[in-house]
This record gives C-alpha cells, structure tokens and sequence, in this order.
C-alpha cells in the first residue's frame, strides 16, 4: 500500500484527491495538511511514501515546506510531488531545486495522478511535458554555468540518451518503449546515472539534462 500525505490550503481540493486515492486499491491517503508547517509535522508523524504539494499556501509555502522535508533526516528519502495551478516557470525551477521530485498540474486526469504517484514512490521523476518546457526555458536565461565536459565525458552513448529521455519527463517505462528497454533496464541506467553525476534525485538529471544541452 503506498501511503500518501495530502497537502493543500483548499478543503475541496484535499477532500476530492483522498476520493481519489482511497478509492484506489494501492493508494491510501495517511494525513491532510492545509498548510506547510502542519504539512511537516503530518509528515514526521506519518513518514508517509508520498507527498502531494500544493505551492501557495499560508503560513509556509511549498517550496520551503519541500525543502524542509528533503533536510529532515527521517524524511530525507521522501518524494515531494508538486501539484499545483501553477505554471510560472519560476515555480518550477524553485520546486526543483528545494528538491521536489516532480512537478504536476491540477489539470492532468485521475489515471494521470495515480501513475505519478506510483512513479514517484519507485523512484521516477513526474514531470508534466508542459513544466518540462518551462523548466528548459528558464534554465536557458539563467546565468551561465555550463556543466563541464567532464562531467559528462564518462557517459556512454546509451547514458546520453537515456539522460536526454529523462530531460523530457519521461518516465521508465515511456523510455523503455522509446528505446526497445525493459523498465527495469530504463531504471538501471537512471540509478547509475544518479551515481554517476553525483546528484540527488531525477528532477535534478531533468535541470542537468537542460543545461546539457541534450534536449530540444
């Protein structure tokens, strides 16, 4: 059973997303915040597998609620999923870098939400195709701080292109179907490229990927 902590400032929103998930057989929804400090305490009492993060909210807002999970010891280790009407590609870069691990809009279907939960509790990065755009569209006015050659020297072919899938919000199994991989074969070649490259989580191969250059 994967357990989920919904944090969200709006009661209709949090009362149709435990519908949702509780009337799912591998979902259920362990807590509900209303804002980011009750969010925290929830999630050290919980330790839940996955946490849904709305951005504005009062008291404290997501980006540093997220950030304040991800340097918690006991919750280190958590995905914080954003789920939010918001598409400003600031947010989404300041998500990211406070250590979400993916980055959804209140917009996507019911299916949609449950995969990227399952996603996120295994490892993957789910990352709406619009956000990704945003995402590479802001990094490219950033200062410049190009990732040195070396870093990317010891990559082989395969790597490449499994790096540049996963700039894309692509999950496992979307880059085992683009490139004739079994999942588990897509989420190898991740996990060494995490060694590899010597960063935290998926959503930082996506900001790298971008700086990269390796995606379009």
């Amino acid at each position: 059973m994967i357990r989920v902590l919904v944090v969200d400032d709006q009661d209709l929103v949090r009362a149709g997303l435990r519908l949702l998930i509780d009337n799912t057989d591998d979902l259920r929804v362990v807590g509900e915040a209303s804002d980011g400090r009750e969010a925290l305490a929830l999630a050290r009492e919980h330790q839940p597998d996955v946490v849904l993060m709305d951005l504005q909210m009062p008291v404290m807002g997501g980006v540093e609620t997220t950030a304040a999970i991800r340097a918690d010891p006991l919750l280190k280790d958590t995905p914080v999923v954003v789920l939010t009407t918001f598409d400003h590609d600031a947010d989404v870069v300041d998500a990211v870098q406070a250590g979400a691990s993916g980055y959804l809009l209140k917009d996507l279907a019911a299916d949609e939400l449950r995969g990227a939960i399952r996603t996120a509790v295994t490892g993957g990065a789910p990352i709406a195709p619009k956000v990704a755009k945003l995402m590479m569209h802001r990094i490219s006015r950033m200062p410049s701080r190009k990732v040195q050659e070396e870093t990317l020297a010891g990559l082989t072919a395969r790597e490449l292109d499994i790096l540049a899938h996963v700039g894309r919000g692509l999950s496992n199994e979307e880059i085992g179907q683009a490139l004739f991989l079994s999942p588990e074969t897509a989420r190898t070649y991740v996990s060494r490229l995490l060694a590899k490259l010597g960063v935290r989580d998926r959503s930082q191969l996506v900001v790298l990927a971008h700086k990269a250059g390796l995606v379009d």
